[in-house]
């Protein structure tokens, strides 16, 4: 191949690269830009406003704590989980004693002596942690009013956590989980995160609301 097909491959490849940033980037991190139907499940307060950062103004993020490891119990569906930490992820990211409270009191429900065997402690301590890291993307690509990035405090992705890992254990905990399989395709790009959904796809049963969400 001459040296000028191989400038206009590097060429054509570089513009490849930039266009699926750029396409990422204005699409938003999809852990947080966008919502998931829980069907009944119950969920922390939401404004009524239309796009992914439209949270409750009169709610007291002071609660957001208490009230998200309340929505996290033992019956919680997992899709009502992913959307009660993307809403908690959101609520956070304008308090940073809160979200450094919500993150402990999420890890540590898999700080048991042994180990926990609890498959949704692992789960919900992975999905909060790479929600974070999604929301430091949020400001990092500038997807926010100036009112908004001056308040967004989630600017940094975690240090010495990895969420993924923790949402793999999660789901080898559970022996098999589709949604759980879906989540964690939200986390990663390329042939991991097509494998991940090509897994959910195989365990959502038609018409479910997994099917709905892996149709969006």
């Amino acid at each position: 191949m001459s040296r000028a097909l191989h400038a206009i491959r590097r060429t054509v490849l570089a513009l490849g690269f930039l266009l699926a940033a750029a396409a990422a980037a204005e699409a938003g991190p999809p852990m947080i830009c966008h919502p998931f139907d829980a069907g009944t499940g119950p969920l922390l307060p939401w404004g009524r406003g239309q796009g992914w950062n439209t949270p409750d103004g009169s709610y007291d993020v002071n609660r957001l704590t208490a009230d998200t490891l309340r929505l996290l119990s033992a019956d919680a569906p997992i899709l009502a989980r992913m959307e009660n930490l993307r809403r908690a992820t959101i609520y956070a990211s304008k308090d940073r004693a809160v979200a450094a409270a919500l993150m402990s009191a999420v890890l540590a429900r898999t700080e048991v002596p042994g180990g926990s065997r609890d498959p949704l402690a692992w789960f919900d301590a992975g999905y909060l942690v790479e929600s974070y890291r999604q929301a430091s993307h949020i400001y990092k690509w500038d997807m926010l009013t100036r009112s908004d990035r001056a308040k967004w405090t989630l600017r940094d992705e975690p240090a010495g956590v990895d969420g993924y890992a923790l949402v793999v254990k999660a789901i080898a905990l559970t022996g098999a989980s589709a949604e759980m399989e879906f989540a964690a395709s939200l986390m990663k790009e390329g042939t991991v995160s097509a494998e991940h959904r090509r897994r959910a796809m195989a365990g959502a049963r038609a018409g479910s609301l997994l099917a709905k969400n892996l149709a969006h």
